[in-house]
């Protein structure tokens, strides 16, 4: 079993089901020559792709093209199926910064087939994770500045208030469609400026000043 780790607290909270959103910020829709939906896209990443603070991103033998993208995530506290969007936040156990790592390569061929994209989404590795922040450390999560360095380059940087959907809004969505319980953790998208990460390359992520994350890049021996 995987846990998430608090910042100034001892509590082992067992990672569920990885939830991840496409296209939640317009500019970076615009970039991958896609539009933002009425209702959020969801995809699933298995809980074997986390990985943690100062751990490493492999490149696959299967893939020439791997993608950043950093994104805010949202921990949930409790059981819970068809969530209001009044109550939605008496769900969130807390928060992190990610990264939604993609072989770019393989999602291309999967999208131009009419395919299912997970593989592109799915390797080991591709869910690095920050250290978590209780709510109450995050008063409001619709305006949280998110930045991603490369090599001390800075290649992403955004802003919660810019996403298409509120928390609320996404939590409510998804809880119409699947049972959210304890422990269960949604990717909410990420902003524009996502390119291509090269073995030796040092990824910094950063949330605001609540939490960040730093992780290398390698190849698959």
């Amino acid at each position: 079993m995987t846990y998430y780790t608090f910042q100034d607290s001892s509590s082992r909270v067992r990672i569920g089901k990885i939830i991840c959103l496409a296209r939640t910020y317009k500019e970076h829709a615009r970039e991958m020559n896609t539009v933002v939906t009425e209702d959020p896209l969801l995809f699933l990443k298995p809980t074997s792709s986390v990985i943690f603070d100062h751990e490493t991103i492999i490149i696959p033998k299967r893939s020439q093209c791997l993608h950043h993208e950093v994104e805010l995530g949202i921990i949930l506290g409790k059981k819970g199926k068809h969530i209001s969007e009044e109550n939605a936040r008496q769900y969130i156990l807390g928060y992190l910064v990610a990264l939604d790592i993609t072989a770019r390569d393989i999602q291309a061929v999967a999208k131009k087939n009419g395919w299912p994209w997970a593989i592109a989404k799915g390797f080991d590795t591709f869910a690095p994770i920050s250290d978590a922040v209780t709510k109450e450390k995050v008063p409001h999560p619709q305006n949280l500045n998110l930045m991603l360095r490369i090599n001390g380059v800075v290649k992403q940087c955004g802003n919660t208030d810019q996403m298409m959907y509120s928390v609320e809004r996404i939590i409510s969505f998804i809880s119409e469609i699947m049972t959210l319980e304890r422990g269960d953790l949604i990717l909410t998208g990420t902003p524009e400026g996502v390119g291509e990460i090269k073995e030796g390359d040092v990824l910094e992520a950063q949330l605001d000043s609540v939490c960040s994350l730093t992780v290398d890049v390698k190849h698959e021996q």
